[in-house]
């Protein structure tokens, strides 16, 4: 088995995150496993405003794209608010997604994308439907059926419970299981309805 480029994007600009927490610890788990991970914090890279336009050209758009278009599989470590994934993660997708004018080419076409989520209670977690959704239905990702989703009861003393725990390993066992099985895949898709 060869290693994975499995990025993970923490898509938090909370200084106290606990997203970026289980961020950090996916990180770990994934280099534990063998394969080649980097954090990605984007409230460390200074997002300027999605305006379609000069966002295209900035360094960080590059970076970001070239990291998301050149990886096997990608984490998206997020919190969610009023029942939806935090508007980071949303600038993420829209400026690295953005696609059809003859221009620009999305970097999301075929990924494997797993979602880890911290949320204030465990009723909201439903709310990466739509993101996922949109990422399939645009880029033909494939959607880890599994979530690391975290409330704010399963913390203990600052550490994850032993059942949030265990799922976060498993939520990345899958994803690596998926990149692995879909690297040898024999298509490739574009913009397509």
């Amino acid at each position: 088995m060869s290693a994975l480029v499995l990025p993970v994007f923490s898509c938090s600009l909370d200084p106290r995150s606990k997203s970026r927490e289980l961020a950090v610890t996916s990180v770990a788990l994934l280099r534990e496993a063998g394969h080649h991970t980097e954090l990605v914090d984007l409230a460390a890279t200074g997002l300027p405003t999605f305006d379609n336009d000069r966002v295209f050209d900035t360094a960080l758009f590059a970076r970001l794209h070239e990291t998301i278009r050149a990886a096997d599989g990608i984490v998206l470590s997020f919190p969610i608010y009023n029942w939806a994934p935090g508007a980071t993660v949303k600038w993420l997708i829209e400026s690295t997604g953005a696609t059809g004018d003859g221009e620009h080419t999305a970097a999301w076409f075929d990924k494997v994308v797993t979602f880890v989520c911290a949320a204030g209670l465990p009723h909201s977690y439903m709310a990466t439907t739509s993101i996922g959704q949109s990422l399939m239905a645009d880029f033909k990702c494939i959607i880890n059926p599994y979530v690391g989703y975290v409330s704010g009861r399963d913390w203990v003393d600052d550490q994850l419970s032993d059942d949030r725990g265990y799922r976060l390993e498993k939520t990345l066992r899958v994803h690596v299981e998926l990149a692995q099985l879909l690297r040898a895949r024999s298509y490739s898709s574009d913009w397509e309805v």
